[in-house]
């Protein structure tokens, strides 16, 4: 591992580095994020905006940093609450916090369901129905990332407006199959290698020295749009100072995570704690280290689907 240390800088980079820093603790989620559920209680759920709006018009909120190549937000759904079946222009992946998570995708009447647990990802396909629900007797809290900056709204195939409840409780389907029991049905054929089971990845060492789960990107889950790995750090572990030619972003899952930008040989850095995010424009020299007594996790979001040549800095 070759972690650098740099003097201390100027109090203008480390104000622009926490201006890119959305902290948890500062932020409320909004119930009412999407409007067409006005009315309808059981499709409450609230979203916490950290990069755009993903697929909430309120896309003029100043506490949101505006999006480049992708968006970042967490959805609070207590149970027995849904999300009305609906379809995107682009892919939307959903990685699960806490709580069980039922998804299903819906074509032609019918519906394959899969359950997600803390950690397990799916993408949703563009233009396949999909929707939400939580089963369980807890809330759900997970991450949502579109695959562009400013998706079109959602076109809704099974909103209870204009389907019966028990129907659009199954996301606008006339007949239910289990992915796992449904291994030979074209929406499974689609549905399975878009599902991530955390148990089930295999553990990276990367030669920065330290651990890493690939969940969207080659040799994983395929996107046209970005990558999406998780991190882990022991105490101590870190990189030196790289700059990529594309935005990334990190949102700590468990622990505490030291985040540094530098310029002209200073360096700021801040800590960040679970749910919190740091967003790094293209073309800043940036790092990460675990300075605490247990390990570190968090999202690494990044701008482009290939690898995108990111360039160490001389130590």
């Amino acid at each position: 591992m070759n972690v650098i240390s740099r003097p201390e800088t100027t109090s203008d980079l480390a104000a622009a580095l926490g201006a890119r820093i959305g902290r948890y603790r500062d932020k409320t989620f909004d119930m009412d994020a999407f409007p067409s559920n006005r009315g309808y209680a059981e499709l409450e759920r609230g979203q916490m905006r950290f990069v755009g709006a993903g697929g909430s018009p309120k896309v003029g909120d100043s506490e949101t940093f505006a999006p480049g190549s992708f968006t970042v937000s967490l959805i609070h759904q207590e149970p027995g609450r849904f999300a009305a079946g609906h379809m995107h222009e682009i892919e939307e992946s959903f990685l699960v916090f806490d709580g069980v998570l039922t998804v299903g995708w819906e074509q032609h009447g019918d519906a394959v369901e899969v359950r997600l647990g803390p950690k397990d990802l799916i993408m949703n396909a563009k233009n396949i129905a999909h929707g939400f629900r939580n089963d369980d007797v807890r809330p759900i809290l997970m991450s949502v990332m579109v695959g562009v900056g400013k998706p079109l709204p959602p076109v809704y195939t099974a909103h209870p407006k204009d389907t019966p409840l028990d129907r659009a409780l199954k996301f606008g389907a006339t007949r239910t199959l289990r992915l796992e029991q449904a291994t030979d049905h074209p929406i499974a054929r689609v549905m399975a290698p878009q599902v991530v089971r955390y148990n089930d990845l295999p553990v990276l060492r990367d030669a920065g020295g330290f651990n890493r789960r690939v969940y969207v990107g080659p040799g994983a889950v395929a996107s046209e749009q970005n990558r999406l790995e998780l991190v882990t750090l022991a105490p101590g572990e870190g990189v030196q100072a790289y700059t990529r030619p594309v935005e990334d972003a990190f949102f700590v899952m468990e622990g505490t995570l030291t985040v540094a930008w530098e310029k002209d040989g200073t360096a700021a850095a801040r800590r960040i704690g679970p749910r919190d995010l740091l967003l790094t424009p293209a073309g800043q020299p940036h790092w990460f280290r675990n300075d605490s007594a247990s390990a570190v996790e968090f999202m690494m979001v990044i701008g482009t689907p290939e690898p995108d040549g990111f360039t160490h800095l001389p130590a």
